[in-house]
């Protein structure tokens, strides 16, 4: 069992296959926990957080009439992949269930492809396309004679026993089944733990690029009067027409607010580089969907996933792959002092 090589010294595929299996198997645990431990992946006011990324995803992948019906569940969204990650890492590494671990990793790899980086150019630029391949050996070939759980537990260890063809002993059912159930509470104690941990490390830290949410009115505004004294008519001032934000003041100068686009729905971005003077975007990155943020140390607006880069007074592109700029929304601070955006 396990040998590396036969007796004809040819090395045995088990072990040819082991860099990748361990390669796939540490990334994808990695990337579950990486998930779990930060406060900002379940916090739907994050622009890195799942609720971002699958409502940009609407927008660009071409299964965005699935992917329209898991935006209101997308924490739980959230949990199943990281869990399922963690999952699918500890598994391979181990190798119990490995085909299943495999086939699974090929679906996740395959979702993320259709939903993230469906829209990379040169194709090959994206990664989840290369895990989807990447997974195929082991998904076909199992552990092939490499380390391994299920090979371990198909062993009867029994003095004298043989090795009847066809037949699958009562006690490798039951070992299987006992560490399979094992290592599942071993997915959730190690999920459990990594969220707490997280979220008591940095569970008071504000959103990505240290963006507040503006808070402020829900409907449209009309136009406001004020009193001018004595027995003169109210004299009216003038207001934006539009949404009401919420107050100037809540964007920092030389930094950035969010907000929710009152057209379309979709995360929008304010930004403040000098004092009085506002411009405003549509945050979803034109390239895969993703929710950009302002980066005011190095003043640029910043995709978090594939590192595109827009001008903080334009919009246009300064860095791709996304091959057009924000779309611009029009703010107005109105007499009130407030910010407005057109319906």
């Amino acid at each position: 069992m396990w040998s590396v090589g036969g007796q004809d010294g040819v090395i045995a595929t088990g072990w040819v296959i082991m860099p990748l299996r361990l390669f796939l198997g540490v990334t994808f645990l990695y990337a579950g926990l990486q998930k779990l431990t930060n406060p900002d992946f379940l916090k739907s006011s994050s622009p890195i957080s799942i609720h971002a990324q699958l409502l940009g995803a609407t927008h660009s992948s071409p299964i965005h009439a699935l992917i329209t019906h898991l935006v209101p569940i997308a924490p739980v969204v959230g949990v199943v992949i990281a869990l399922g990650e963690v999952a699918i890492g500890l598994g391979v590494l181990v190798g119990l269930w490995t085909r299943v671990a495999a086939a699974a990793g090929m679906a996740l790899s395959l979702g993320l492809f259709l939903t993230v980086s469906f829209h990379s150019s040169p194709y090959f630029t994206g990664s989840d396309i290369v895990f989807l391949f990447a997974w195929t050996p082991l998904a076909l070939g199992g552990v092939a004679g490499g380390p391994s759980l299920d090979t371990w537990m198909a062993q009867d260890r029994r003095p004298g026993a043989t090795a009847s063809s066809g037949a699958v002993s009562r006690r490798y059912v039951v070992s299987k089944g006992a560490v399979t159930g094992v290592t599942a509470l071993a997915v959730l104690v190690v999920g459990g733990v990594a969220a707490a941990l997280g979220r008591a490390v940095g569970g008071t830290r504000s959103t990505a690029g240290g963006a507040p949410n503006l808070s402020g009115g829900t409907g449209s505004t009309p136009p406001t009067t004020a009193a001018t004294g004595g027995s003169a008519p109210p004299t009216t001032v003038a207001t934006p027409a539009g949404r009401e934000l919420g107050a100037a003041t809540q964007v920092p100068v030389g930094g950035s607010a969010a907000f929710t686009v009152p057209s379309s729905g979709d995360p929008g971005l304010v930004i403040q580089q000098k004092a009085g003077d506002f411009v405003a975007f549509d945050a979803i990155c034109p390239h895969a969907g993703c929710t950009v943020a302002y980066q005011p140390s190095a003043q640029i607006i910043a995709c978090p996933c594939h590192g595109s880069e827009f001008d903080p007074k334009t919009g246009a592109v300064v860095r791709g792959p996304a091959n057009r700029g924000l779309t611009t929304i029009k703010v107005t601070k109105g007499s009130n002092g407030n910010l407005y955006v057109p319906d």
